[in-house]
């Protein structure tokens, strides 16, 4: 029972190991699944408050813009009520730069009822129009419609390109337009913390991810905290634009040469997102695996051992008592039983047992009973090569021929008992498996092997050879001659020729009786069974090899000489069978002698030769040779 228990420690240790082994993959798929969804979310939020901070942006943007249009605006209409009130100013360039200063003004702009600027702070815009630069034509409306009060969003001026933002009025007696400059400060700082740029520089602290704004268009980095990469192409980068695009929870890239995990959404014209290196996604993983690797483990082992010490107390042990019980009852005493009683299942297996060997004493009794009362005789044996013990059931002893008291012998001595068993199989039936003769008494023997172990049967069918020989020879055996009949004859050569191997060199000839009917008709029908005996005499066991002899009917024989060693031999064979014809008589009685005569036709077989064909070839011989045979005695009358 050690090597069951090996087995059971074996098999529980390897499968507590596949166990533990599967759920720390499992709980791996789990941790990088979790790993990763985490990475979603902390990108979400984070892109999230990225979305707030530019809404919060974007509406300081348009409080400033509308505050500074307003100024710029009155700051226009202010400096023209000075101008109308001291026109001498126009004609004074630091006059106009000194009322600039004091306004908080960069530049003066004055143009004449045509849209020609001809006074201001900076001379060097003197003559330009309103058709002198898109930022110029802004304002050309106004010399259509002069009540038009234009302010201008910040736009680089025609100069200088330099952001400015302007505003223009008609003075109140409509004979000249002032357009102010303002430098926006303040509008452009609050335009800088809308940008994308300045907004990732707030997270630029955190070192596990990188942030990117992809141009949708042109697939351009447009803003990022890795700064190095702004105004270079994303696809260059590492990005698979198709997976910017449409993988909604995240994928895997090799960004600036790194393994990261990437998060995108769309914002306005652009793609943000998150991009985490795959050592930072993953970095709590190693550790958290570890210990519930290692947690499972122990658990695992420790419920082995408590699986493994139970099956041996409570299974191991009960079994171990169940088998030499079993061993016993294998071993022929019947008397044994078992009893075990650890557990509810071992229990009715213990009953279980009782019964079926309380079943098979009781079966055998009656089985016996049963095959007394119809007269059929089964003998069961059975032994195994290690054990050395042999069993018998009551009949063997009088089915093998042999007494009880010699064959107890074997009960204890399998040799000897398959010694006996290969004497008895010494002598086989011919023409029958597992069947042998005993001397008149035929028995079948058949056995099966599993192993060491051999399970036998035996069964007395004397009769039943008996009387299948009794049937076979009505059958196949021509009442009057003892020859084969027409029946019998096709089996016969069916199987010869089934055999082309043994034929060697034969042939097949056809015999037909002549004078029969003369001899019924003058000494009755009697007389002529004799002269077909005769013939059947002559011709039975014909030949110095084989040879089949068959009446095939009224007067007609067939002889089959087969395994000669050559044509000639067999042609000489022939011969003598010719010249027995013409030189034999047969006694119908003490007074009554004929000539023994009879016509015959022969053909040899061939490789190709089917025996029907070689009768038909035969028989077209025989009555050539009979119609000769009456010709030559008709001219001998």
């Amino acid at each position: 029972m050690n090597l069951l228990n090996k087995i059971i420690s074996k098999y529980m240790y390897r499968t507590t190991a596949a166990l533990v082994v599967l759920i720390i993959v499992v709980l791996l798929m789990i941790q990088l699944f979790t790993e990763q969804r985490r990475a979603v979310d902390d990108s979400l939020r984070t892109l999230e408050k990225v979305e707030q901070v530019l809404t919060e942006n974007q509406a300081d943007l348009e409080v400033i813009k509308q505050e500074y249009a307003q100024t710029c605006l009155r700051n226009a209409e202010v400096v023209a009520r000075i101008i109308e009130n001291s026109p001498e100013v126009l004609n004074d360039v630091n006059e106009l730069k000194e009322i600039a200063v004091s306004m908080e003004i960069d530049e003066i702009h004055i143009f004449d009822t045509t849209g020609r600027i001809y006074a201001g702070t900076h001379p060097q815009y003197y003559d330009f129009t309103f058709d002198s630069g898109e930022q110029m034509m802004f304002f050309k409306p106004m010399l259509e419609d002069r009540s038009l009060k234009l302010v201008q969003d910040i736009t680089p001026n025609t100069a200088d390109d330099k952001p400015m933002q302007y505003s223009a009025v008609w003075s109140e007696n409509n004979s000249f337009i002032v357009q102010v400059g303002m430098e926006p400060v303040n509008a452009l700082k609050a335009m800088e913390k809308n940008e994308l740029s300045y907004i990732f520089s707030l997270f630029r602290v955190n070192h596990d991810a990188n942030y990117y704004a992809i141009n949708i268009e042109s697939g351009v980095i447009v803003g990022s905290t890795d700064l190095d990469s702004v105004g270079g192409s994303a696809a260059d980068l590492g990005f698979d634009m198709n997976k910017v695009k449409n993988d909604r929870d995240g994928f895997h890239s090799r960004i600036s040469g790194t393994h990261s995990f990437c998060i995108f959404r769309i914002s306005g014209e652009n793609y943000v997102g998150r991009v985490v290196h795959t050592q930072n996604l993953y970095r709590r993983v190693p550790t958290t695996m570890f210990w519930i690797a290692l947690s499972l483990t122990v658990v695992g082992i420790v419920l082995a051992k408590i699986v493994v010490w139970y099956m041996d107390k409570y299974v191991v042990q009960s079994i171990h008592r169940v088998n030499k019980n079993l061993q016993e009852l294998s071993e022929g005493n019947l008397s044994e039983t078992v009893d075990v009683r650890s557990s509810l299942e071992l229990s009715e297996l213990s009953d279980y047992i009782n019964t079926m060997v309380r079943s098979l004493l009781e079966n055998n009794r009656r089985m016996s009973y049963v095959l007394s009362k119809t007269g059929l005789y089964i003998g069961v044996y059975e032994y195994n090569r290690r054990t050395e013990k042999v069993h018998f059931s009551e009949y063997v002893p009088m089915i093998l021929g042999t007494d009880a008291e010699k064959l107890e012998k074997y009960s204890h001595d399998a040799a000897g008992f398959i010694k006996f068993l290969d004497e008895i199989r010494s002598t086989p039936f011919a023409d029958e498996n597992d069947v042998y003769q005993l001397g008149e008494r035929y028995i079948r023997l058949d056995e099966s092997r599993s192993g060491d172990d051999v399970f036998g049967v035996t069964v007395d069918i004397t009769e039943e050879i008996s009387k299948r020989k009794a049937l076979e020879h009505e059958r196949d055996i021509d009442a009057l001659t003892g020859l084969y009949n027409r029946r019998g004859l096709e089996t016969k050569l069916a199987e010869l020729f089934s055999r082309p191997q043994e034929l060697r060199h034969s042939a097949i000839i056809m015999i037909d009786a002549d004078g029969l009917k003369g001899i019924n008709d003058s000494y009755g029908h009697e007389k002529g069974d004799k002269y077909l005996k005769k013939i059947a005499d002559v011709i039975n066991h014909f030949g110095i090899c084989e040879s089949v002899a068959a009446r095939q009917g009224g007067d007609e024989y067939v002889l089959f000489l087969y395994g000669y060693d050559s044509e000639i031999e067999l042609q000489r064979t022939i011969e003598t069978l010719d010249h027995i014809r013409e030189n034999s008589t047969a006694a119908l009685s003490k007074d009554i002698v004929v000539p023994l005569r009879f016509s015959m036709g022969y053909s040899f077989v061939n490789e190709e030769s089917d025996h029907t064909q070689l009768l038909k070839a035969a028989d077209e011989r025989m009555y050539t040779d009979k119609a000769v045979r009456k010709k030559q005695l008709s001219e001998a009358e």
